[in-house]
């Protein structure tokens, strides 16, 4: 640098080949989420990890795997402009690698490269199948089946055999291990879809791989399992006996409700699907919910009643845009219908003074609520913001107590846009194995922009009055929580999958999903 001048250089980027593992999003590392919430560039085949894409910035740049040609180049002019670059590898990038020319590219451009170890499916599939990987005999071996000309060496081994890429030559590898020594009855399990809701496996041996597989309909990726260590499976399998395994649910609510939901069907094994039947929006006049908030901040009101979640992010979000916070409920009695909207009210840093004790509703609120006493209640008027189709129930009862009721709208619930045309189509035709309604309204608005489900979906309701609006659309009412909760419907919902699997065992049937029993659909053994 001369004397008198200032040369700034600009930082140098790198490439990190990570592993994105077995299929299960969550099975990602610590170590590659970090990478990929710094990434500029995000290199991998989105329609098999475009959801770990959710750990990136939004303006991240998304460059897909299937362009091999130009991988290398871009992954390496990008780092040596000065950008962070993320190449999502399945499984583990050096177990059985096929980047080891892209790392080479990376080597020789003298661009700093890091190499981040995935979850390899060999493993990881085993355990999601209920087979242990090395038991009895402590021999693992792992091979290629595109890699393998002579399966004798491989049949000498006693211990777990794992074959990679062989489905398609499944039956032939079976009778080249037996010509080779290995007995014709040693177990045989093939996974396919590992770790993923779509996973299923076929148990057989290999003496009998040619029938058992032949209607199976077993694609890649998939492993085949040879040895003594699949008969552990009928004790150990925990993954794909989850009660509602593979179901596809239909969750018709808005995203802000349907997060926890969503959450807890997934713990149970099934494949939740969001479709919002309902729009929030402010009200048409936003005067009356101004005047309302001026209200509570001035002591107008003894009582807040909270009967949903999106009434307390209408008077969050008033809060926010005239600077408030939660302390503008201090000296105020605060009540909520049920425990979403408990949560969200926690959430904003209030705690409730009153919910119902039994039924999660206006009446159970009401079946709670204290009569009016002018010697220990200073001011009688409560404040109610709702939708603008909430029933009048609640109103009554606060009257009827001596209570007077300041009924304000804080937002419009309208029905929304119809979802997608496969959408549509799977619910009318049978492509869904649940669908979950959390009120009246959603059976309305579904119906509305979709149609009636098919009448092998399990229809789910979160009480008597929904149930009674479904049965009104003509349809059958399989499942009832048994309180008007979200999480005692998931529940519920588990609990019905679990004793439908359960009878069918019992009757010596393999388990199958609703939607597997319509006319037409593909039915493949597990």
């Amino acid at each position: 640098m001369s004397s008198g001048s200032t040369t700034f250089e600009r930082p140098a980027g790198s490439v990190a080949f990570v592993g994105a593992g077995p299929g299960d999003e969550g099975l990602l590392t610590l170590r590659g989420a970090e990478l990929l919430s710094r990434a500029d560039v995000v290199v991998l085949d989105r329609e098999t990890y475009g959801a770990l894409l959710r750990h990136c910035r939004q303006d991240v740049e998304v460059v897909e795997a299937a362009e091999e040609d130009t991988v290398s180049l871009r992954a390496v002019t990008a780092a040596k402009g000065g950008r962070d670059v993320v190449r999502l590898c399945a499984g583990d990038p050096m177990f059985f690698s096929s980047i080891t020319d892209e790392v080479a590219a990376c080597a020789k451009a003298e661009v700093d490269f890091e190499i981040v170890p995935g979850v390899p499916p060999a493993t990881a599939v085993l355990t999601y199948a209920g087979i242990p990987a090395a038991v009895a005999v402590p021999e693992f071996r792992v091979v290629d089946a595109t890699q393998v000309d002579d399966w004798a060496p491989h049949a000498a081994g006693a211990g777990t055999l794992v074959i990679y890429n062989g489905v398609s030559c499944a039956v032939a590898i079976g009778k080249a291990l037996i010509a080779a020594g290995r007995p014709d009855s040693t177990p045989v399990a093939i996974s396919s879809a590992g770790t993923t809701t779509e996973q299923y496996t076929v148990v057989t041996t290999l003496g009998r791989m040619a029938p058992d597989l032949k209607h199976a309909g077993m694609t890649e990726p998939a492993l085949i399992v040879v040895g003594e260590a699949v008969g552990m499976r009928d004790r150990l399998s925990w993954f794909e006996t989850k009660p509602l395994f593979g179901w596809r649910v239909l969750v018709p609510r808005t995203k802000e409700q349907s997060a926890s939901l969503v959450e807890q069907l997934r713990s149970y094994g099934a494949v939740p699907e969001e479709v919002p039947t309902i729009s929030v929006e402010p009200p048409r006049t936003p005067q009356q919910m101004d005047r309302a908030i001026k209200g509570l901040v001035t002591g107008r009101y003894e009582w807040v009643a909270f009967t949903s979640a999106n009434a307390v992010k209408a008077v969050r979000e008033k809060f926010e845009e005239y600077g408030l916070d939660a302390r503008a409920f201090a000296g105020l009695k605060v009540a909520a219908v049920g425990e979403a909207t408990a949560r969200a009210l926690v959430q904003f840093g209030v705690k409730p003074d009153l919910m119902p004790s039994d039924e999660q509703s206006s009446e159970g609120l009401l079946a709670e609520w204290p009569p009016y006493d002018s010697m220990l209640d200073p001011i009688n008027r409560v404040l109610l913001p709702r939708a603008d189709i909430a029933t009048e129930t609640l109103v009554a009862g606060l009257t009827e107590l001596g209570w007077e009721c300041d009924d304000v709208t804080a937002y419009r619930t309208v029905r929304a846009a119809p979802p997608p045309a496969p959408i549509r189509e799977a619910i009318k035709g049978g492509g869904f194995d649940a669908v979950l309604f959390t009120s009246s309204s959603t059976v309305r608005n579904l119906v509305g922009i979709a149609g009636k489900p098919h009448n092998v979906t399990v229809i789910a309701v979160i009480g008597p009055q929904t149930a009674k609006t479904a049965e009104e659309f003509g349809l059958r009412v399989d499942v009832m929580a048994d309180k008007p909760s979200t999480s005692a419907l998931a529940v519920a919902l588990a609990e019905y999958g679990a004793r439908q699997r359960q009878a069918a065992l019992v009757a010596g049937d393999v388990p199958r999903r609703p939607s597997q029993t319509r006319r037409g659909a593909r039915r493949r053994a597990k």
